[in-house]
Formats: C-alpha cells, sequence, structure tokens
C-alpha cells in the first residue's frame, strides 16, 4: 500500500491546483446544443487532449466525428495480465438559460462556501478531470499505473451521443476492456455513499391524429366532424386505468418482481413522500398502486405523454376546429422490455383504439435504449463498494436511476461492456439549471477514491492470479 499512500499525499499537495484547474476547465462554455459554441467545443476539446499529455500520457489522440470532436487516450504499459479499464465522461455541457436566473455567471466558476458555481462543473467537468488528475499523481509519483486505462471523452452527451454509437464501432478493437468505469453519473447524497447500479430504459413516440383538411369554423361545422384534440384526448386517456397502471397488451410482459433485497435497500434510504412533495411542489404522489415512489421511480416501467398541442393557443377566443392534434410520448422501460417491442405494442393499441372520423400517423425515435443493471457480482461493483465503504466509514446503498442513458447501451451492444457509475457529483447539484455547483470536497473524495479504486482493482487481480497459481498442480 505505500506506492498507493505516495499517491494520495500526491493529491492532497496539489489540492489549490486541482481546484484552479476546475476552474480554468470549466471557464469554457462548451455548449454542444449551440452552433455559436462549436469554436469553445474545439477549445475544450484541446484542453482537455494537453492535461492528459501532462499527466503523462503517450497517446492522446483528437477523434473528429460528424458533429463535436471526442478526446482519447490510453496507458498500455501494466501489461497483458493486468486489468483493463475504458474510464468514459463528458466535456459537453447544457446551455446556461436563463442566464438571469444565476447568481454570478456560468462560465465565470465562483467558489462560495465550499461549493464551486458554474455550468458543467457538476455534471460532468469536475467528476471528469479529477481522473485525469489521480493518473498525474500515479505517474509523477510511482511512474506507472497499476492496471491499464483508456480514456474516451465525448462533447455530444448532452446532446443525445448521436455519433458516439458509431465512433465506438469504428473504434472498438482499441476500446476493448473488462468493463467500462464511468466518471457521468452521480449519488443519491452528499452524507450517503451510494451505487447506481441501475439504469431504466427509453422508448418514444411522436403521433399526430387528423381530421378535416383544414381548421373549420367551430360554429358553422362542430358537430358535424371529429375534433382531433377530442380523438387524442380519448387516446391518451385510454393509455392508463384507474390505479395507474398501463393498459398497452403486452406492456408488463418478461418484467420480473422486485425482490426482497431491492424493497429492502429502498427502505434504508433517507426518502418521505412528504419532503419528496416538498421538492417538487406537487399536491401528491400518484403512480402505479402497490409500489412506492422509488419503486416506481428506479424499477417499474412508466408511460407519460411529455406534450400535447393542437388548434388555437394564443391570447384571447378564436372558434377554431382544429384539423390536426400531436402528442409526444415516452416509456421508461426496465429489464425484459426491449424498445422496438414497446413502441410497436403501443402503436398498434393506439391504431386499434383510434376513434372513427380521424387519421393517425405515429413516428418512432432512434433515441431508444434497453434498461440497464449491473449484476451485484461484478468484480466492479466489488471494488466500488469496498472502496466507497473504506472512504466514508459506511457500505454505500445500491440505488437505481429513474433515467436512461443511452451510451451504457452503446458501450453493452457494441463492445459487450459493463458500465461502473463511479462519479462524486451528487443528485442535488442543480445540473441543467441555473446555479449549477460542485461540492469542492467532493473532488477530493473522488481523487482518494479512483486511485484507491485502480490499486484495489489490480492487487484482486494479482491475489486472484497467485491463488490460480497456487491450486495448478
Amino acid at each position: 500500500m505505500s506506492g498507493l499512500n505516495d499517491v494520495l499525499v500526491r493529491l492532497n499537495e496539489r489540492a489549490k491546483d486541482s481546484l484552479a484547474e476546475l476552474i480554468e476547465f470549466a471557464s469554457i462554455p462548451s455548449v454542444s446544443a449551440q452552433p455559436t459554441h462549436k469554436s469553445d467545443m474545439e477549445r475544450a476539446a484541446l484542453w482537455l487532449s494537453e492535461r492528459l499529455k501532462r499527466a503523462g500520457l503517450r497517446t492522446v489522440e483528437l477523434w473528429p466525428t460528424a458533429g463535436h470532436t471526442a478526446v482519447y487516450a490510453e496507458y498500455l504499459d501494466a501489461g497483458e495480465d493486468a486489468p483493463t479499464l475504458l474510464v468514459y465522461g463528458h466535456y459537453d455541457v447544457q446551455p446556461p438559460d436563463p442566464l438571469e436566473k444565476w447568481h454570478t455567471p456560468p462560465f465565470t466558476p465562483t467558489v462560495r462556501s465550499e461549493r464551486i458555481y458554474g455550468r458543467g462543473v457538476s455534471d460532468d467537468k469536475g467528476p471528469l478531470l479529477l481522473t485525469v488528475q489521480v493518473v498525474d499523481a500515479y505517474l509523477s509519483t510511482l511512474g506507472r499505473l497499476p492496471l491499464n486505462l483508456k480514456f474516451l471523452f465525448e462533447g455530444e452527451e448532452e446532446v443525445g451521443s448521436a455519433h458516439l454509437n458509431e465512433l465506438v464501432a469504428q473504434n472498438a478493437q482499441r476500446l476493448k476492456a473488462d468493463f467500462v468505469l464511468s466518471a457521468d453519473g452521480g449519488m443519491w447524497s452528499a452524507d450517503i455513499p451510494s451505487l447506481t447500479v441501475s439504469a431504466r430504459g427509453l422508448a418514444a413516440l411522436e403521433l399526430t391524429v387528423r381530421g378535416p383538411a383544414k381548421d373549420l369554423h367551430s360554429g358553422r361545422h362542430g358537430g358535424s366532424v371529429h375534433n382531433p384534440l377530442h380523438a387524442l384526448a380519448t387516446l391518451i386517456a385510454g393509455l392508463h386505468d384507474e390505479s395507474g397502471r398501463v393498459t398497452v397488451p403486452g406492456f408488463y410482459d418478461g418484467i420480473s418482481e422486485l425482490t426482497p433485497q431491492q424493497r429492502g435497500g429502498i427502505q434504508q434510504l433517507p426518502f418521505t413522500d412528504e419532503a419528496y412533495l416538498t421538492q417538487t411542489g406537487a399536491p401528491a404522489v400518484y403512480g402505479e398502486s402497490g409500489y412506492s415512489t422509488l419503486e416506481r421511480q428506479w424499477h417499474r416501467p412508466t408511460l407519460e405523454v411529455n406534450g400535447m398541442w393542437g388548434g388555437y393557443t394564443g391570447e384571447g377566443t378564436k372558434t377554431v376546429l382544429p384539423s390536426e392534434a400531436h402528442a409526444k410520448i415516452t416509456c421508461r422501460l426496465v429489464p425484459g422490455q426491449e424498445p422496438e417491442r414497446i413502441a410497436a405494442l403501443l402503436q398498434q393499441h393506439l391504431e386499434d383504439r383510434l376513434p372513427p372520423g380521424v387519421t393517425l400517423e405515429i413516428h418512432g425515435s432512434d433515441h431508444g435504449a434497453r434498461a440497464y443493471r449491473l449484476p451485484d457480482d461484478h468484480p466492479g461493483a466489488v471494488v466500488a463498494r469496498e472502496v466507497l465503504a473504506r472512504l466514508y466509514g459506511k457500505p454505500p446503498l445500491d440505488v437505481g436511476m429513474g433515467g436512461s442513458i443511452p451510451v451504457l447501451e452503446t458501450f453493452q451492444s457494441v463492445l459487450g461492456l459493463d458500465t461502473v457509475f463511479f462519479s462524486f457529483a451528487v443528485g442535488d447539484e442543480d445540473i441543467h439549471a441555473p446555479n449549477e455547483f460542485f461540492r469542492v470536497p467532493r473532488l477530493y473524495e473522488g481523487q482518494q477514491a479512483w486511485a484507491q479504486f485502480w490499486w484495489t482493482l489490480a492487487q484482486k487481480k494479482l491475489e486472484q492470479e497467485k491463488l490460480e497459481q497456487g491450486s495448478k498442480p
């Protein structure tokens, strides 16, 4: 452990420099969604590649895509018998709007009360950068890393990772690893260590209901032809029953019930519906009966209407019978549900129940993703739990993620790799919102944890090899 201790000491010595680097990195407005920031995206990719080189990595490359550039780096000097990890993160950030809601400028990172405020500091520049700083600490003290590492930092996560699948497929041989260790993600809270072990999948549809060929006068034509908005409302209302269950036939096929372990783990979390309602401002919780709020968020599938529109919605009155009505629908999926199959079932359900006098047009989405669950005994999960327990003095709780992360699908389907989330961001840090922040102590805790993770994983591999050699006749 003496080598690891030297690395941890070096990280402590460089604490001020680490924070200064984050301030510099987060000052670059790398907003992937806005073409006006194209040069800033290029500047951020270059900054990151130069920081990887300064850390001591000899192989650092910029990988262009049809969108924004990805940054790749590798260290393969630990030998063929050492573990090989693919470290993932993203350097692009969300737009900072609305600007008037920020207390300090979003791209002038500001430290207040052990928090650094700025767009992207939590999602994902702080958690990403600390991994590079750990590499630097290893190479500047020991001159080596205990395992092989490959880094893939993309610039399009905040716009759906549109070109990541193609990029990973084109470079599949170079990206081969034992598993992915993700700097993206987040923990349940700053006080309770947690390991995210699941994420729901996604299926999406957009539908248009059409009636007359043009908008009609509702006085002259009302009661003579079917109103597309009425027809759409009927379709939408029929997607759930009174208990909150989705009525689409086959929607729940193949889904496993929650295990006692899953339910017990959720019950240990400091969560109450009352606190949740205070946070959201909703008057009451609602959803599929028979399940708690967190069970529904993490382990049950949902069908949500994300938007409905049509007809006249401007100021005042316009007595119109609209020709079209529209809706966007997304389903969050759990293991056992395939996005394509769920989309097909939903389409068939809507077509079978279409009211007379209107037509239906449905468009699918190319942003589907399967649900993901990390096996309980996965080597990365075992090491993560051990490191977090050592760092925080108590074992981490397993938590789920209600959202969907398409990159999980990419790594699993293209590379056959599981992903272990090991981010030190926290869910309450206003990501995607004004006044996003990152807790400064989490920067240093994350550095300690990543350094220990790499060391522990490598040591476990050595111990396993010794056991296997000792058992040979």
